[in-house]
């Protein structure tokens, strides 16, 4: 009788060692966390933040083929810092708020690119537009926390950024600079 239950006692120790890997839930820390965007104003650089977003990421750094992230932007709280430029992004020319209070991103792929770099690929909604875009990243763990950084460039006519006699990239550029730096937590 020993032996049996010494045998299943084995076989449950053999199953949870070969279980495969979960990802680990990891949950955004506002505090230490920011958004930004830089635009051109006549090839000078335009720099915004986005004062409210959350990311949720479900991530293993070793198998990120198993892995997600999910972004939600509060449109609304961008600040240029020129509270005249404050007031103008808020129309239907930019980001229209009343229409579009929240962009999101969404991953369908995360893969590794090397070392501790990785791009997640998914869907932006900005403006009710949706567009695939990969999202770079680096990723550094210390101990229950990790930081993700990245940034990229999106072309903001894309999305309908800037209409009417904005439209034109000849005083507004064409290219806006989005970047992050994400501090989280294990959740």
């Amino acid at each position: 009788m020993k032996e049996v239950a010494g045998l299943l006692g084995l076989c449950g120790l053999l199953a949870v060692a070969l279980r495969p890997v979960q990802a680990a839930d990891w949950k955004m820390d506002p505090a230490g966390s920011k958004l930004e965007f830089v635009a051109t104003f006549e090839k000078t650089a335009a720099p915004g933040v986005f004062r409210e977003f959350d990311a949720s990421l479900r991530f293993d750094p070793e198998k990120p083929a198993r892995s997600s992230l999910d972004v939600t932007i509060k449109v609304t709280s961008a600040d240029m810092n020129i509270p005249d430029v404050n007031k103008e992004i808020r129309g239907k020319d930019w980001f229209d708020y009343a229409g579009f209070p929240q962009a999101e991103f969404h991953s369908t792929d995360l893969r590794r690119v090397e070392g501790n770099r990785y791009v997640a690929r998914g869907t932006l909604t900005l403006k009710g537009v949706k567009q695939q875009v990969d999202v770079p990243f680096s990723w550094t763990a210390a101990g229950d926390g990790a930081v993700m950084e990245g940034e990229l460039t999106l072309k903001r006519g894309a999305f309908g950024i800037g209409l009417g006699e904005w439209k034109a990239t000849d005083t507004i550029g064409a290219d806006v600079k989005v970047k992050f730096k994400v501090k989280l937590r294990r959740g």
